[in-house]
């Protein structure tokens, strides 16, 4: 098994040629190693990558908002350089909120502040982070795990803000492709829509090297997450076939391991876009035959034989959100059931269950009868319904908790482990219980890993 102190480069030649996984594939180790003749990378919640040349430093991303310091330590442990140009792959607080300390570097150094390149639409990325600050807060909280991140791992800030005064805005934006050149190095930036809508990669022609940002990640594609809405899938998937074209021998990922050769190239990125291709195909075809979401959902599947693919496991997205993102994207938000459109109250219905039920007691010993049975899915309609009728019930609430503890046992996605746990947790509080469950920061580990 590998471990934090192994090369990734050797890491990840083994997993791939193997198709046997290795934990862990997303190490947040702070510490850099060389991948190649003047490129390195500081492995991080997310990465940051550095090319070295004789007219200073190229980084792509910063890391995350309390990482930022130990990401640019490590760096300097290779490289007392000034940082030329510092690339955001895209807006995302892993991956830009570390900025701060790259300037105070510069600053303490006597060094000019980094130039920081962007896509055109990461300040309106920005700017609805300030206008949602409280509500991205709270959905963090809730994807991982409904309490606040006790193992420091630098997803977001502890402030009152969710993004961080220190946060760099960019210096310069480019709208499909740009480039720029450093100490003799050529750099390309080009966009394409994927995890979000301001993705940019980076291309070294002459050394064929893509620095993807999160278009590789080593998890299945986050192309579905459930409490957001910039998600491109089919563009994602034409990403992955455009970085195929040009000709990528070596990608340099901000989540996960390097994947050096043209053989693995092909492998991974390929397998990428036939899951993503196939999810979003499928789903637009049966769309195109009147499926409603509800079948769609529960017959949309990856591939067979991309099923256990170490690079594709769905362990922070899962396909069946993607599933629903397609969807959404061509369907809108309503499902197609006439009842969902202009609906009841949740508790209003709820009481109607209760009636007919007989009891609230009813539901819930109905509820833990589905659950030991194994049908999860059903059980959590039941203890929400129940919830929802009274809210004060004492065993409503309870069994609320434990039908969610062993929801989220059964889930392999973080996002899903996540979202389950903090309902769990939500019980627990309206019990006055002190808060349970998994340590989160390695229920994270675990789950990227």
């Amino acid at each position: 098994m590998s471990g934090p102190s192994m090369h990734p480069v050797d890491v990840a030649n083994r997993v791939i040629d193997s198709g046997v996984a290795e934990a862990p594939h997303n190490r947040v180790t702070h510490q850099l190693s060389v991948i190649d003749d003047d490129v390195a990378v500081v492995e991080s919640f997310s990465h940051c990558w550095i090319i070295r040349t004789d007219e200073g430093l190229v980084c792509f991303d910063a890391g995350g908002v309390r990482h930022g310091a130990d990401v640019v330590a490590a760096l300097r442990s290779w490289s007392d350089q000034p940082i030329h140009s510092l690339v955001y792959t895209h807006g995302h607080l892993d991956h830009v909120g570390g900025s701060g300390a790259f300037v105070a570097d510069a600053a303490d150094r006597g060094h000019v502040r980094p130039r920081f390149l962007a896509h055109e639409a990461l300040p309106a990325r920005f700017e609805r982070y300030r206008t949602t600050s409280d509500w991205n807060i709270i959905i963090n909280r809730r994807q991982f795990g409904g309490v606040r991140n006790r193992q420091d791992l630098g997803i977001a800030g502890n402030g009152p803000k969710f993004l961080p005064d220190d946060v760099a805005d960019p210096d310069e934006v480019f709208r499909d492709k740009m480039s720029f050149e450093v100490g003799g190095r050529t750099i390309q930036l080009r966009h394409a829509r994927g995890e979000t809508d301001d993705h940019a990669w980076g291309w070294d022609a002459e050394n064929r090297a893509a620095f993807t940002g999160d278009f590789t990640s080593w998890v299945f594609p986050n192309a579905g997450n459930p409490q957001k809405v910039q998600r491109y899938p089919i563009e994602w998937a034409a990403a992955m076939r455009e970085m195929l074209a040009v000709g990528v021998e070596r990608v340099y990922p901000a989540h996960g391991l390097p994947i050096i050769g043209r053989q693995r190239v092909e492998l991974v990125l390929g397998d990428i876009a036939e899951a993503l291709e196939h999810l979003a195909g499928r789903t637009l075809e049966l769309m195109n035959e009147g499926a409603t979401i509800d079948t769609i959902i529960h017959e949309v599947r990856v591939p067979e034989h991309l099923v256990d693919r170490p690079w594709l496991a769905p362990q922070y997205d899962e396909p069946e959100f993607v599933v629903r993102n397609v969807y959404r994207q061509f369907g809108g938000w309503w499902d197609g059931n006439a009842a969902n459109l202009k609906p009841a109250r949740e508790a209003a219905l709820a009481a109607e269950g209760v009636a007919l039920a007989g009891s609230v007691e009813a539901l819930i010993d109905r509820a833990r009868e589905l659950a030991e049975a194994g049908d999860l899915r059903l059980a959590c309609h039941l203890v929400e319904m129940a919830v929802a009728a009274e809210p004060m019930h004492e065993g409503a609430q309870r069994a609320r908790a434990e039908v969610y503890w062993l929801r989220r046992a059964a889930e392999q996605s973080l996002m899903s482990k996540g979202i389950y746990a903090a309902a769990a947790r939500e019980s627990e509080a309206a019990l006055g219980e002190e808060v349970s469950g998994d340590d989160l920061g390695g229920t994270i580990r675990l789950s990227l890993g």
